[in-house]
């Protein structure tokens, strides 16, 4: 599989310490693809603000209908006051029922960019099995 991503983007937050990192995948309709992307790169130009966020990649896998984020976290209270955020609400809202979401965390306390999007990046291809704290979304058509 072969995955396009962003460059990465910087938080206000230096990675201290234990930090969290959060895969996002989502698998789609193609025809939702152009939608989906601006709504990321919108997200993606707030995060040198964002509270608690170390970092941001997006990817996508066009080919596979496949998009997501690998996000790193000061914690988990940092992931969730995202997760609430109203601006990424509304946009899970609006594609809530176009596609299938599956997300994965863990924490490391060596975090270097390098390591965590190669980690990310089996993840991703099926080459390294899933944390045990992987959670899914509904899908529908």
């Amino acid at each position: 599989m072969r995955i396009w991503r962003t460059h990465w983007t910087r938080g206000p937050v230096a990675a201290e310490g234990t930090v969290l990192v959060s895969v996002t995948d989502f698998t789609g309709r193609a025809r939702d693809f152009p939608a989906i992307y601006k709504a990321g790169m919108d997200l993606r130009r707030a995060w040198p603000d964002m509270e608690g966020a170390v970092g941001l990649w997006l990817w996508a896998s066009p080919g596979r209908r496949r998009t997501g984020s690998v996000s790193v976290w000061r914690g988990e209270a940092d992931l969730l006051r995202f997760v609430g955020w109203k601006p990424h609400v509304a946009i899970m809202r609006r594609f809530r029922d176009r596609g299938t979401l599956v997300s994965h965390t863990w924490e490391t306390d060596d975090f270097a960019p390098p390591t965590t999007w190669a980690r990310a990046e089996e993840l991703l291809t099926g080459t390294r099995r899933p944390p045990l704290t992987a959670t899914s979304g509904g899908r529908s058509g």
